[in-house]
């Protein structure tokens, strides 16, 4: 399958944005203070569902973002 540059670029970006996002909900996640994610000390069922969601979405946004990163890659090759 050949990607466009355009479409590239966007699963690249795309791939990047989620793991800034998910990286910073995981830091807030670790440091809630609100009784969600932690019960005296304890993970609550809250925090292993939202660490579930963090860890698939990692492992989609690499996975989306290689795909962008080979894309562009090829674009240049053949612009060469």
């Amino acid at each position: 399958m050949k990607l466009s540059p355009r479409v590239s670029w966007f699963l690249l970006a795309f791939g990047a944005w989620s793991w800034i996002v998910w990286t910073t909900f995981v830091k807030n996640l670790w440091k809630d203070a609100s009784g969600l994610a932690f019960d005296d000390g304890s993970p609550t069922a809250y925090f292993w569902v939202h660490l579930t969601l963090a860890v698939v979405s990692f492992a989609l946004g690499t996975a989306i973002g290689v795909l962008g990163f080979r894309g562009v890659r090829a674009a240049r090759r053949a612009g060469e």
